[in-house]
């Protein structure tokens, strides 16, 4: 077994964390500042947390736009990142000056969300408009602030192409999820193919 601690490095070329806990969904972020300016960020440490209330969450390493953004207005909207949406996601990712438009710089459509300021990507087949429910900024095992804070939202609002639905069940594989992998550059998607079921214990 490779073994390491964190705290002394790993000792390798990439950082196997995020590659081992993976293929991670991805955080595709829209928000508006005080002011209405858009902002869109991809964020790799994204999830889903809680069904009832239904919260996710994403984390931000350093306190950027988007963060700066969701306390401010205290809303944003997820965007599932499909395949064919992965090149845009990308583009969105680059450091731009604030308030430079990340819509307009990956060629994507602002569609108005129904119950919060922040736009919808028109062309991600399912959207979550959220309201902010916590900003925590993480710490070690020791107390110590981490430059990190975590952004809790809760969904108020479930946009989902009707394509999607078959028989009322979401097809998850035919979306073509795009997810996270490890390393600089890698990622991932999903077909049916790869589906296997599992009934618990309890149901069976």
């Amino acid at each position: 077994m490779y073994f390491y601690q964190p705290s002394d490095g790993h000792g390798l070329p990439h950082d196997p964390l995020n590659a081992i806990i993976g293929p991670r969904p991805i955080g595709w972020i829209a928000s508006v500042d005080a002011h209405g300016k858009r902002n869109l960020a991809p964020y790799s440490f994204f999830n889903c947390f809680n069904y009832r209330p239904p919260i996710i969450g994403f984390a931000s390493s350093g306190w950027k736009d988007s963060v700066q953004n969701i306390v401010e207005t205290r809303e944003f909207v997820w965007n599932l990142t499909t395949l064919d949406l992965a090149s845009a996601m990308n583009e969105t990712s680059a450091s731009l000056a604030h308030g430079e438009d990340e819509f307009i710089r990956a060629g994507l459509t602002p569609v108005e969300s129904r119950l919060v300021r922040a736009p919808r990507v028109a062309e991600s087949p399912v959207n979550f408009e959220c309201r902010l429910s916590q900003c925590i900024q993480l710490t070690g095992a020791d107390g110590t602030a981490v430059d990190t804070w975590l952004v809790l939202g809760e969904v108020v609002a479930v946009h989902i192409d009707e394509s999607l639905l078959e028989n009322g069940i979401y097809q998850t594989a035919k979306a073509k999820p795009v997810l996270r992998a490890g390393g600089p550059s890698a990622y991932y998607s999903i077909d049916e193919s790869q589906r296997f079921d599992l009934i618990r214990p309890d149901a069976r």
